[in-house]
């Protein structure tokens, strides 16, 4: 009987990627850069853990702070070309893409006319924008014609937004279901459902967002239920594997709802995986470059953390991580192409583990941890 938990905290990235500059991305630091701008932002129980030092290994500081403890800490490099969700988390999972997910500017008629077809609605937007700018260029509008708003973003997406008075939920996601079945023969990661509420000026999107993920291919998580181990995913888990090799899903509606969640699994689980992501950080700070919410994110988080280290046994493994970056700091509203901190606590592990050539050690770990084969990608802290 062995538990472990995964935590992502979405988007806490570390420091740009040694392939940033493909991305454009050259320079972004999500972690080093809120400290930059907020010197006085202390978070004791994420450095005891080896956040400032997998920060260190990341940035290349010749001297690398040890917290000492019995944690142990890395900088895990990306190999998926991408820095969207679905791919960070895949590639922790076990599955690195090969090949990226498709991206558009705008979405082709053929996508467009088989969605307004099948859907029987017509949209309005269909191009590039951030989530809150598209609500003020376009809500006043749908309101007015009750017709929803279509639009992607830098990442592989295809998101729908409507109004919860005008475009009830259950008909939003009907919609996204659709959508999803086009979505799949053009290689678009995730369809997303962004429900809005308020008025003209004032409208904001609200906690019953859905993600409608393309179905991987096998990932850890399929090996583990295949062998009868649970996997409880919390938060939208669940839908960036299109259900698939999770057990039991527990949804969230925010961070500190995330970390309940959490904590209550924890204590009922003998014997499985808690995968976990807390959003707030990527959702609400991050693609909206908000330095201090983001800041005051991570202050929660490392409270919760604070208090849950003495729920942590000795014979448990707690890998805390990230899916990429999204520099509150940087310019447009897109993820940053970063390093993440893997933080780790399991017997015998402690200190400093270097520099992780792929996402996909977590998955190995996990697979050594429950005493499955080998991974084929990535390698085992273990």
């Amino acid at each position: 009987m062995k538990r472990a938990l995964l935590i992502v905290l979405d988007s806490v990235g570390i420091g740009h990627a040694p392939d940033a500059a493909t991305f454009g991305d050259e320079g972004a630091d999500t972690i080093g850069h809120i400290r930059g701008r907020l010197t006085d932002l202390d978070l004791p129980h994420l450095d005891a853990a080896g956040l400032s030092a997998a920060w260190a290994i990341a940035a290349g500081a010749n001297a690398i702070p040890d917290p000492g403890g019995d944690w142990a800490w890395a900088a895990m490099r990306e190999i998926s070309p991408g820095k969207d969700t679905t791919t960070g988390h895949w590639e922790i999972a076990g599955l690195p893409l090969d090949e990226p997910f498709a991206t558009f500017e705008r979405f082709p008629p053929e996508i467009v006319g088989a969605l307004e077809k099948a859907s029987g609605v017509s949209y309005l937007g269909n191009y590039a924008q951030s989530g809150t700018v598209i609500l003020a260029e376009l809500g006043d509008e749908h309101v007015r014609t009750g017709q929803p708003i279509l639009y992607t973003s830098a990442d592989s997406v295809l998101q729908i937004a409507a109004h919860e008075d005008v475009v009830p939920l259950d008909d939003l996601y009907r919609i996204c279901r659709i959508a999803r079945k086009i979505a799949d023969d053009h290689r678009i990661g995730r369809v997303i459902a962004r429900p809005f509420t308020g008025t003209s000026g004032r409208y904001q999107r609200t906690a019953n967002r859905r993600d409608f993920s393309l179905v991987p291919a096998r990932t850890v998580l399929d090996a583990l239920t295949e062998r009868g181990v649970p996997v409880i995913g919390v938060g939208k888990i669940s839908d960036i594997f299109a259900g698939k090799g999770i057990s039991l899903s527990c949804p969230t509606h925010s961070n500190l709802e995330g970390m309940d969640r959490i904590a209550d699994c924890w204590e009922e689980t003998e014997n499985g995986l808690i995968f976990a992501n807390l959003v707030d950080f990527d959702m609400l700070y991050g693609h909206r470059r908000d330095i201090v919410g983001y800041a005051n994110a991570l202050r929660e988080f490392d409270d919760w953390l604070g208090r849950f280290f003495g729920e942590i046994g000795d014979d448990d493994l707690v890998l805390i991580t990230a899916d990429h970056g999204n520099d509150p700091t940087w310019t447009g509203t897109d993820h940053t192409r970063e390093c993440v901190p893997l933080l780790a606590r399991a017997p015998g592990l402690a200190g400093n583990l270097g520099i992780r050539r792929s996402f996909a050690d977590v998955a190995a770990t996990l697979a050594d941890w429950f005493g499955l084969e080998a991974w084929p990608r990535g390698k085992s802290l273990l």
